[in-house]
């Protein structure tokens, strides 16, 4: 054993006064320090442990379709044409809300003059987060129906029906849900998932995985068909 030689005069030859014999058996070890447990803490544990997993159980997937966009009837109040932006159009759209008509900007120029937006009645996606277009800030998108390509793109608006209700929200059968929030629209990349599975069928009118978009009077339709 090493410690029953002097420190300075300790050599590996030394190893061989070890006690312990090759082939000897050992002891079984021996507990010399207990656990420390402080009273409570285990049950405290164990109990933030149910309450995480109850958490995680009670987190429902929501499913992405069209029941998470809000799209209201609304009316043009007034259009401009942006002072820099050859592409956009400046609009103010009643949809029914207390605050006054949106700001919405539309980038439809190469579609429409601006002598025929005030007064025509559209639908708006309304539940996304606002942002500034050319210095212009913009709280919403109009919907709008597209068919062709290059110099024969053909691009009009979805509107309701004329006895639509401004205001009032388009449904889809079989779709029910509250509407997403600002954030979780962009979040989840909801438009890109929703949007392709938005047409138009033969008769203009305007479907969600081929059921009709409607309002209290009726479907939508693109606006020449």
């Amino acid at each position: 054993d090493q410690l029953t030689v002097p420190q300075d005069e300790r050599t590996f030859a030394h190893l061989d006064s070890s006690p312990l014999k090759s082939g000897a058996p050992i002891d079984e070890p021996k507990i010399v320090l207990h656990r420390f447990e402080v009273p409570g803490e285990a049950d405290k544990a164990k109990t933030e442990t149910k309450s995480a997993k109850k958490k995680q159980g009670n987190t429902v997937p929501i499913d992405i379709d069209i029941a998470r966009l809000d799209i209201r009837v609304g009316v043009i109040t007034k259009a401009w044409e942006h002072e820099e932006a050859d592409t956009l159009f400046c609009e103010e759209i009643d949809i029914g809300e207390e605050s006054g008509p949106r700001q919405i900007a539309s980038g439809l120029r190469g579609h429409y003059k601006v002598e025929d937006l005030e007064g025509q009645r559209v639908l708006v996606l309304t539940n996304l987060k606002s942002r500034t277009l050319m210095g212009f800030p913009s709280h919403g998108m109009v919907l709008c129906a597209s068919s062709g390509d290059g110099d024969g793109e053909k691009t009009e608006f979805v509107v309701p029906p004329v006895d639509a209700v401004v205001g009032e929200r388009i449904f889809v059968d079989g779709f029910d849900g509250e509407a997403a929030g600002e954030n979780q629209i962009g979040k989840k990349k909801m438009l890109q998932k929703i949007f392709p599975e938005l047409k138009t069928n033969e008769d203009g009118v305007a479907m969600f995985r081929g059921i009709p978009l409607m309002t209290s009077a009726g479907e939508c339709k693109a606006q020449n068909g």
